[in-house]
């Protein structure tokens, strides 16, 4: 109580001067307060604003990453199936090789298998009617021998005929 009594004998003390130093104050004071709290409320804006910035980057690097991740997993899947067929593509050459080696020692066996030597008493048409169950046969023993024949009819033992397929 003491306390306001001593505040109301100042107020009364001041006069219109003080007063009015007093309103100004208040209304200086007032201004102030409201621009104060004009720019908290831009800097809480401008924070708001780049907070929500830094989560929309953080979400764009997030699903960049994502992606990324995604990428490089079909990457590796693609060049795991690029290998697989690289396998298979080698084995299937390999398979091809065996298979045309195989022909090929098939082919040297029957053209050693295919090979007549001649005995005393042939002719080419005995030989044909022979070996081919044809003896009409023998101008294509002929046309395989003519390096080694020069004459049809003549033909010596001893003499080893290539002879045509069966």
């Amino acid at each position: 109580m003491a306390r306001r009594r001593e505040v109301k004998k100042e107020e009364e003390k001041k006069g219109i001067l003080g007063k009015a130093i007093d309103a100004v104050s208040s209304r200086d004071e007032k201004e102030a307060a409201e621009k104060a709290e004009q720019e908290a409320a831009t800097a809480r804006a401008e924070a708001a604003r780049e907070a929500a910035q830094k989560r929309a980057a953080e979400s764009r690097a997030k699903t960049a990453q994502a992606r990324a991740q995604q990428a490089e997993k079909e990457a590796a899947e693609a060049k795991a199936k690029l290998a697989q067929l690289e396998r298979e593509k080698r084995m299937e050459e390999m398979a091809e090789r065996r298979e045309e080696a195989r022909r090929e020692a098939l082919e040297r066996e029957e053209a050693k298998a295919r090979v007549y030597v001649v005995k005393s008493g042939d002719s080419l048409s005995k030989i044909a009617k022979a070996e081919l169950g044809d003896a009409n046969r023998w101008p294509e023993i002929f046309e395989l021998n003519k390096d080694q024949i020069k004459d049809p009819n003549l033909i010596h033992p001893g003499q080893e005929l290539k002879m045509p397929a069966a």
